[in-house]
C-alpha cells in the first residue's frame, strides 16, 4: 500500500510547500519544525493501521471503554537528515522504542556515483515487532532498503512501514520491489524526476542541511 498524503486536500499541503519553499527554508528552526509537523501528520495515519483492545479507564466521575493500541511501534530514524521527521513520529507515538542508524552516500573520486555506507546502529529487539523506517527523502531507494537489511540482525518484525516526505518515481519502485510483500509506504509526494547526482527534482534540497546547517 502507498499513501501520498499531497492528493488529499490537507493542511499536509501547507507544511510541504514550506518545507519545499526557497524563502522559507532560510528559517532552519521553520524547517525541522515542518519536517516534524509532518511526521506527526503521518504517524497519525499511520496508527490507525495497528491493532486495538478496548479496554476500561476509569475517570473521577466513573468508567470509560475505550480502544487503546495494543502495542507501540520501532521508530527507526537514518541519521541526521531523519531527526526532525522522527522527532514529529516521536510526539504521537510517545511511548515506542527507537532505533538509529547512521546511512550516508560514499561518492567515488571522479564519478557521480556513489554507494551507501551503513555504520552505526542502535536498536531493541524486532522480533513480532511493528517496524517504522523514518528518512525524509526517498531518492534511489537504496539507502531505505539497505537499512533494512542490516536491521534485521535484530529480529523479523512482523510489520514494515516506510516514511518520507518526499519520494522519487524510481525510489519508490525500488523499495516496493526490495521490500517484504505487505509493506506499507507513506509518503508525503512523489516526484518523477532525479538528477545525475540522485537528487530529487524538484524536491526540497538537502534535508540534513537545511535542517541542521550545511557539512563539509
Amino acid at each position: 500500500m502507498v499513501v501520498q498524503l499531497a492528493q488529499e486536500r490537507s493542511v499536509v499541503n501547507r507544511f510541504l510547500a514550506e518545507l519545499r519553499d526557497e524563502q522559507v527554508q532560510k528559517d532552519p528552526m521553520r524547517f525541522r519544525r515542518n519536517m516534524e509537523r509532518m511526521g506527526e501528520v503521518m504517524a497519525y495515519e499511520l496508527s490507525k493501521t495497528l491493532e486495538y483492545d478496548e479496554q476500561e479507564v476509569s475517570s473521577p466521575l466513573g468508567v470509560a471503554r475505550m480502544l487503546l493500541p495494543q502495542e507501540q511501534p520501532v521508530l527507526a530514524t537514518i541519521l541526521r537528515a531523519g531527526l526532525p521527521l522522527h522527532q514529529g513520529m516521536l510526539n504521537i507515538f510517545d511511548r515506542a522504542d527507537n532505533a538509529f542508524v547512521s546511512a550516508y552516500r560514499k561518492h567515488r573520486k571522479g564519478e557521480d556515483g556513489f554507494d551507501i555506507e551503513v555504520e552505526y546502529l542502535s536498536c531493541p529487539s524486532l522480533d513480532d515487532r511493528v517496524l517504522v523506517l523514518c528518512d525524509p527523502m526517498l531518492a534511489t531507494g537504496r539507502s531505505m532498503v539497505l537499512v533494512y537489511k542490516a536491521l534485521l540482525r535484530f529480529g523479523k518484525p512482523k510489520a514494515l512501514h516506510v516514511v518520507s516526505v518526499i519520494a522519487s518515481g524510481e525510489g519508490l519502485e525500488h523499495v516496493k520491489s526490495h521490500l517484504p510483500p505487505g509493506t506499507r509506504i507513506w509518503l508525503g509526494a512523489v516526484d518523477e524526476e532525479m538528477t545525475a547526482q540522485a537528487y530529487i527534482v524538484p524536491g526540497l534540497g538537502d534535508a540534513g542541511d537545511l535542517a541542521y546547517g550545511a557539512k563539509l
